[in-house]
């Protein structure tokens, strides 16, 4: 908890705003808190000194934690949070489905939808090996279909935004904006987004 106050510290020193907490999978655990709940109570008891905090969401099944506590685990922690960043997917039915399913179950943070900017897909599959330090085999069985939907000519971020917003666009819906991974490539990521919003 000492180290979390100093991070703070850091992060408003900063000027940093908004943060995004994953739980992270270290077995064993380098300490006492075992996910992210207790980091994000920690937060609240500190009197929440960063505006807004972000949570984790699993449009697909996470590769080790099963569905009915990634549920849970969402709603014990919609108290401590401002919002929640779905997961990779790359399936506009499937995140829309899990949006509903998120509202159906009384969540209403906003979502913001994860999405993978539009990465050089050979970089990506050479980047995945360096996962998981030393274990990427067991990282890629876990991610394989990622993978293989990234490698499939065709992956487009405009086409999967402009599917989901077809389903899920509503403002009832409250999904507010986008989480793009970059993996790494940043500027071509910020390069696109910049395109995008022209387009707009």
């Amino acid at each position: 908890e000492q180290h979390l106050a100093e991070v703070v510290e850091r992060l408003k020193a900063a000027g940093i705003a908004e943060i995004f907490v994953p739980a992270g999978d270290a077995d064993p655990p380098a300490g006492a808190w075992d996910a992210s709940l207790p980091a994000l109570q920690a937060l609240s008891r500190m009197g929440n000194p960063i505006p807004q905090v972000e949570i984790t969401g699993y449009p697909e099944s996470h590769p080790t934690i099963d569905d009915d506590v990634t549920v849970q685990a969402m709603w014990d922690k919609r108290s401590h949070a401002t919002a929640v960043i779905s997961n990779l997917c790359f399936d506009p039915k499937m995140i829309s489905s899990w949006v509903k399913r998120v509202r159906r179950r009384g969540i209403e943070l906003p979502i913001k939808m994860g999405v993978a900017g539009p990465v050089d897909k050979t970089k990506l599959l050479t980047m995945a090996s360096k996962v998981g330090v030393g274990e990427s085999t067991r990282f890629l069985t876990k991610h394989a279909s990622w993978f293989a939907r990234l490698a499939t000519p065709g992956y487009s971020p405009e086409r999967l935004i402009a599917s989901v917003a077809r389903e899920v666009g509503d403002e009832s819906y409250a999904v507010t904006g986008l989480h793009l991974f970059t993996f790494n490539q940043v500027a071509e990521t910020e390069a696109w987004r910049q395109r995008l919003l022209a387009d707009l």
